[in-house]
């Protein structure tokens, strides 16, 4: 057998969600949008396969940056698009990273972060979080500082919290770049629109996004970076030449360009959002006031994996996550609960109420 890199045989993989591939499932568990996309994008779809699907597609997605540029007040030469958002995270590493660089997130936070830096054979640290979910700035500061990368989640997952643009600010690493992963960003109540690239920070920050959790195109792979074109400049020399496909392109750019059906979509999960966090609470549990479309939640006194195991066996699933060494060391763990339709919600209610109870 050939041997891998020595930084492969390591490391074990970033493990996806369960996705089970037969019906009847109440499927909680990766925050993928309940609801259909804009009905544009089918159409969109029917289009571009009926179009020329033996030529290349755009290699610079133009038609895709004019209109995201026009959503969030740039340029479109601001705008890279990509293969999902995990490319984009993957580029930037590949473009800003070499190994021994230092990569830095917080934690608990999105383990990929952790991934990407060991594929490509860089050092990582974990700025460990306080137990409210806040920033120990002076703690963390003078790892941000040797950073060349710094991930930050904007809100963050599991916790579904945000962090405001003061604070970002102050995690911008002096002699590299922060990367503001916003793939929840149109999920608070003010939706992020790139605000924090005008403060004096703005051209060192890289902010990624993805249409597969508020356009409802999780089955389709696109997500976009924003950032100073120089920066964009760069990172396309790292990115394949053809990375986003005919029928992906013209779907993202229909799905972008329809924000009342965005709006509208996620206007519903916030209000789903708040009625599953007000019973969980109900029944005893602990819930993190989310922006996300998705709930962490904590038993003070119930087993999580026990909790998991019941509801699964119901074909029920959400996200049993566990991260040791945390605070002061210590493991915590949970349940991520995505935030399903009010039918799905409420059966997730009643079956967790017959467990706990």
């Amino acid at each position: 057998m050939p041997r891998f890199r020595p930084a492969i045989e390591r490391i074990d993989g970033y493990a996806p969600g369960e996705q089970p591939q037969d019906a009847g499932w109440t499927k909680l568990n990766t925050n993928e949008n309940p609801y259909p996309p804009s009905p544009r994008v089918i159409e969109a779809i029917e289009s571009a396969a009926r179009g020329r699907l033996n030529i290349y597609p755009d290699p610079l997605g133009t038609r895709f940056r004019k209109a995201a540029g026009e959503l969030f007040g740039v340029d479109s030469d601001w705008i890279l698009p990509a293969n999902g958002s995990d490319e984009n995270l993957t580029i930037i590493v590949r473009s800003f990273a070499d190994a021994d660089d230092l990569v830095t997130f917080p934690y608990p936070s999105y383990i990929l972060y952790e991934t990407l830096a060991d594929i490509q054979g860089a050092r990582h640290e974990r700025l460990l979080l306080n137990a409210d979910w806040s920033w120990d700035l002076d703690r963390v500061r003078p790892m941000i500082e040797q950073s060349r990368i710094v991930f930050v989640p904007n809100p963050n997952s599991p916790s579904g919290n945000s962090w405001s643009h003061d604070t970002i600010e102050q995690l911008v690493p002096p002699g590299g770049v922060l990367v503001l992963d916003e793939a929840y960003g149109d999920f608070p109540a003010e939706p992020h629109r790139a605000q924090i690239l005008q403060r004096d920070a703005g051209s060192r920050i890289i902010i990624t996004r993805t249409l597969s959790k508020s356009y409802s195109l999780a089955g389709l792979r696109f997500g976009f970076a924003i950032a100073h074109p120089d920066v964009i400049t760069g990172m396309r020399k790292v990115k394949d030449s053809y990375n986003c496909d005919t029928l992906s392109l013209a779907a993202a750019t229909a799905a972008i360009e329809d924000q009342d059906w965005m709006l509208a979509n996620t206007a519903k999960i916030r209000a789903t959002r708040t009625r599953l966090t007000n019973e969980l609470r109900s029944l005893g549990f602990n819930a993190v006031d989310s922006d996300a479309n998705f709930v962490w939640t904590t038993h003070p006194d119930r087993s999580h994996r026990t909790i998991y195991e019941a509801l699964k066996a119901r074909r029920i699933l959400v996200r049993l996550m566990t991260f040791p060494e945390a605070l002061n060391g210590g493991t915590i763990d949970g349940l991520r609960i995505t935030v399903g339709t009010d039918e799905e919600t409420d059966r997730f209610l009643e079956t967790l109420c017959s467990i706990v109870a």
